[in-house]
């Protein structure tokens, strides 16, 4: 049976898992393979796959795991939603989707250290994440430099520690231990949040994953709107429409 992402609920995308077992980048602390998914377990409830063809939502196609997994199996399962878009961290073949792509630019070990760089830049990427924290900003801002430089938005996403011993001790007062959809974690502090942004307040490009984070914010979907905005307009983008004159 289908279970609902309970962060996207209400937010006009609903999301979907068309393989079985844990994505093979294996990032640190990430909730899918963690033990805190709300599909735990994984093993009853994967793929997760909403029936019929979705035409009211955008489905986001791998909350989990990763659609350059077995691309040809999630392209072939997915294929009967008439919106969609894949998610993906490895930074290869994205133009063989026939659907916006977003990429995450610095999954697992690349967190702190390194970007993918994709030149050049297909047509139906949909935006980039970068996985954000309080330390790793010299990162960000090189994300920002080319991509957004380019015209694709670069969503931050800011990460959130099962451990205090994750976070550099010199950042750790810029966390809390608190609840965001169903788990607990040391995440980032409105404040802290707000002066990240101020970095980049004058980059049209730059968006924030959520509408405000920290402790005053909420983390659900339907409070922030990127994805939808990104996908309307990547479709735009790959499919520009043509003027007939009368």
């Amino acid at each position: 049976m289908y279970k609902e992402n309970p962060k996207t609920a209400g937010s006009g995308i609903i999301c979907c898992i068309p393989q079985t077992g844990v994505c093979p980048i294996k990032c640190d602390d990430c909730f899918f393979q963690g033990g805190r998914s709300y599909l735990e377990p994984l093993a009853d409830n994967l793929p997760n796959m909403p029936a019929g063809y979705c035409a009211r939502n955008v489905v986001r196609v791998n909350d989990g795991n990763d659609s350059n997994n077995k691309s040809d199996l999630v392209m072939e399962e997915t294929k009967h939603y008439p919106m969609k878009f894949y998610n993906t961290s490895i930074p290869k073949d994205i133009e063989r989707f026939n659907d916006p792509v977003v990429l995450t630019l610095n999954p697992g070990k690349m967190t702190d250290c390194d970007i993918h760089i994709l030149d050049p830049i297909p047509k139906n990427l949909m935006f980039v994440r970068v996985r954000t924290n309080t330390w790793n900003l010299g990162l960000v801002r090189r994300a920002i430099e080319y991509y957004a430089k380019n015209d694709i938005a670069v969503v931050l996403t800011f990460m959130a520690y099962y451990s205090l011993e994750s976070i550099p001790e010199e950042h750790r007062g810029k966390y809390i231990y608190r609840k965001r959809t169903l788990n607990s974690y040391y995440a980032i502090t409105t404040e802290a949040w707000r002066s990240v942004m101020q970095n980049f307040e004058d980059e049209i490009r730059v968006y924030s994953c959520g509408k405000i984070e920290g402790e005053k914010g909420k983390t659900s979907c339907k409070y922030c709107g990127n994805c939808l905005r990104e996908y309307f307009a990547t479709q735009d983008k790959m499919f520009p429409a043509i003027e007939v004159i009368i």
